[in-house]
C-alpha cells in the first residue's frame, strides 16, 4: 500500500502562488492515477485536479483549471499542483490521493483508496 504526505501549504496573499508536494513511499506512484481534493471548513471534499500514470493526460475542474498545474515525476514518486492567482476562496486543506483501477475522469472521493493527511493553504485578503 502506497502511503501519501502532503507539503508545500502555508500563508500566502491574495494573487500568489504556491507549489503543493505529495511525496509517496511503500509503492510506487506510476502505477495510480493521482489527484488533488480540496476541503474548507464546513464544506465538502471536493475534487479540482487529477493526472494520469503517465503525466501525460490531465483533467481539471472549472472552477480552476486556468490557475493550477498538475503534474508528476514518478521517478521522484512525487506529484505536485501548482497554483497561482490565489484567492481567499482558495484556503482549504489540500489532499492528495491515489487511484489504482480509475481514469483520469474519476473524481469522487470514493473513487480513490489512498490519502494523505492533507496540508493547509491559508490565503491573505
Amino acid at each position: 500500500q502506497v502511503q501519501l504526505v502532503e507539503s508545500g501549504g502555508g500563508l500566502v496573499q491574495a494573487g500568489g502562488s504556491l507549489r503543493l508536494s505529495c511525496a509517496a513511499s511503500g509503492r510506487s506512484l506510476s502505477g495510480y492515477v493521482m489527484a488533488w481534493f480540496r476541503q474548507a471548513p464546513g464544506k465538502e471534499r471536493n475534487w479540482i485536479a487529477s493526472i494520469k500514470r503517465n503525466g501525460v493526460t490531465t483533467n481539471y475542474a472549472d472552477s480552476v483549471k486556468c490557475r493550477i498545474t498538475i503534474s508528476r515525476d514518478n521517478a521522484r514518486n512525487t506529484v505536485y499542483l501548482q497554483m497561482n492567482s490565489l484567492s481567499p476562496e482558495d484556503a482549504a486543506i489540500y489532499y492528495c490521493a491515489a487511484g489504482d483501477t480509475i481514469t483520469v475522469f474519476y473524481t469522487r472521493p470514493r473513487d480513490f483508496r489512498t490519502w494523505g493527511q492533507g496540508t493547509q493553504v491559508t490565503v491573505s485578503s
